[in-house]
């Protein structure tokens, strides 16, 4: 019990730590396996995922760093369960922090309304979005600019103001005219003066003594004189505002909706009507539509950063994979950004980890390997067995913590192990990884014998790849002494298979080799049935490093080696014996 007591109450204490925020407390933990993941990386991420749920105080979820091989395909399949999601780089991404979800506006929204929003907000930018695409932005600065801006008298026309946008503004009430229309042509215009003297407001090109279109279109600011409404609507104006709430009587009223004139009445004075009306200007007139910069939710912070940096705008807008308006980030989000938080199964070595692992917040390490290259900002649960098999560990893990184990987690458990072990024929296969097995054998109700022979028969359909897929489907690259080495293993029950692939693996090896991304290439042709391997190689040293290692039956660029199938028992220390050989 000394396991699940301990796993148990480090999720407690880090979810104190958190102080039982409910945002940190659904922060989703993700649980992944190596890169080219076989089958115990996948199937014991799913079931410590399935574990973890049960016991634990947060949210996790399997994935995989890499494509599904043929083999784990098939026990997937054969037990009902989908393959984890692809995770190819735990480096924190925009969707990993705090996106401020403020909601788009439309773009015929007035200045004041914008202006109000903001200081309700306590935001200084706005996003113009129509059916959820962004359109545009508008800042404060934007906003202060259209107040000390000279605007010329047209400037309501120009800009298309709504009159329902004049209306809110003037805090007034619509007496005669369409709300939903369109000032569009015209100046505007304060009317202070006696009626006879009106004409002089007009200038030379208004015509508005000669019943102009243009002149019709005219919007005249008036006080509460019958005279200066009646002048104004004889003289074609396009609307005229009534100021300090005075009446407008029923026949002003009929010849106005007779000349097409839009009557507004506001409780305003005349000198602050002129000043508030250029703020029902709709914010599309000064919003910010071209050379945009957004972030999508999928972007890295990384990548991200210097272009923050750099154009120290206060907001920026955030977009999903679709394209989608979903809120604004500053550069103060970053500060208290949240890595991703990850578990590790079946690998503690770097080289082997998803990318951007060092970027990651890393919970805990279970595997069955020697210890790698993983280093880690704090204290983690480590939990590292001498077994054939990680899903050995997970099954273990069930039995501390008394978890009932389902029929379709026993199924990927014994999987992984049957598969790890090659059947128990492997040098890593212990007792603990075949009790583990047989008592998962009965809860999955399968007979191992068959399973295993139909597993493997599904895993080993080769002929029909390609190098490439071939040569990375169990591929891990490791460093030792000074040297970096990749070696990848393909098990298959048919010999004719694996000497048909080995023509394919010789002319692509040379082609990655020169990549430099090694130092030296190996890869294992294991005959489950024979029990034995056949190792190609290439690089400088790699031969010579073969036979120093195993004195196999050596030809050119390969060696034929009785009884090694394991490369994480036999191949890779084989190899460390050899260069710290060769260093003496």
């Amino acid at each position: 019990m000394r396991y699940s007591l301990f796993v148990v109450e480090y999720d407690r204490r880090d979810f104190m730590e958190e102080g039982g925020s409910m945002a940190q407390e659904e922060r989703k933990i993700f649980i992944v396996g190596h890169k080219n993941p076989d089958t115990d990386s996948i199937c014991s991420a799913i079931a410590y995922s399935n574990l973890k749920n049960k016991i634990g105080h947060h949210v996790y979820e399997p994935r995989r760093a890499g494509a599904i091989n043929e083999e784990t395909q098939f026990v997937l399949n054969y037990f009902g369960i989908e393959a984890p999601l692809l995770i190819e780089d735990v480096r924190t991404q925009v969707r990993d922090i705090e996106i401020r979800k403020t909601e788009g506006v439309a773009r015929n929204i007035s200045l004041k309304q914008a202006w109000s929003l903001m200081k309700k907000q306590n935001v200084v930018t706005l996003a113009i979005v129509r059916r959820k695409r962004l359109e545009g932005l508008i800042t404060i600065e934007d906003i202060t600019k259209s107040y000390m801006e000279a605007y010329d008298s047209t400037i309501l026309s120009t800009a298309h103001t709504q009159y329902s946008n004049i209306v809110e503004t003037l805090e007034g009430t619509m007496l005669v005219g369409d709300m939903r229309a369109y000032y569009t042509k015209g100046k505007v215009l304060v009317a202070a003066a006696n009626p006879d003297l009106m004409e002089n407001y007009i200038e030379k090109h208004d015509l508005v003594i000669l019943g102009n279109r243009y002149e019709s279109q005219l919007l005249v600011i008036l006080g509460n004189r019958y005279e200066s409404q009646l002048c104004a609507i004889e003289m074609n104006a396009g609307c005229i505002v009534v100021c300090e709430g005075a009446p407008v009587s029923k026949t002003i009223r009929k010849l106005a909706e007779e000349r097409g004139c839009t009557v507004i009445q506001t409780p305003f004075d005349t000198f602050t009507a002129a000043r508030l009306i250029n703020q029902s200007m709709p914010i599309s007139y000064f919003m910010r539509s071209e050379k945009l910069v957004t972030f999508n939710t999928e972007d890295y912070i990384d990548d991200i950063r210097d272009t923050m940096a750099k154009l120290r705008h206060r907001d920026f807008p955030i977009l999903d994979k679709e394209g989608r308006y979903m809120g604004m980030i500053s550069r103060r989000n970053l500060l208290g950004m949240q890595k991703k938080r990850v578990i590790l199964v079946d690998h503690n070595e770097r080289t082997q980890a998803v990318s951007g692992v060092e970027s990651a917040e890393i919970m805990e390490i279970i595997d069955h390997h020697r210890l790698g290259t993983i280093q880690t900002m704090g204290p983690v649960f480590f939990r590292n067995q001498p077994v054939g098999c990680t899903a050995t560990i997970i099954y273990q893990m069930y039995q501390e913590s008394g978890v009932e184990i389902s029929r379709e987690i026993a199924g990927l458990l014994c999987s992984a192990i049957v598969s790890d072990t090659l059947l128990f024929r492997s040098p890593t296969c212990t007792v603990m990884d075949q009790m583990a097995a047989q008592a998962l054998a009965a809860i999955a109700q399968i007979d191992l014998e068959p399973y295993a022979k139909e597993m493997f028969a599904a895993g080993s359909n080769l002929s029909s790849k390609t190098a490439e897929e071939i040569f990375y489907q169990d591929y891990k690259k490791f460093s030792i002494e000074d040297k970096k080495i990749g070696v990848g293993q393909i098990s298959s029950m048919n010999a004719g298979e694996l000497e048909s692939i080995e023509e394919k693996l010789k002319p692509y090896m040379e082609q990655i080799y020169s990549r430099k991304d090694a130092d030296m290439l190996f890869f294992l042709l294991t005959n489950i049935i024979e029990e034995s391997s056949t190792i190609l190689c290439v690089g400088s040293g790699a031969e010579s490093l073969l036979d120093i290692a195993f004195r196999g039956t050596q030809t050119e660029g390969h060696c034929e080696i009785k009884g090694l199938v394991s490369r994480k028992k036999q191949f890779i220390p084989g190899l460390v014996t050899a260069l710290q050989q060769d260093a003496v």
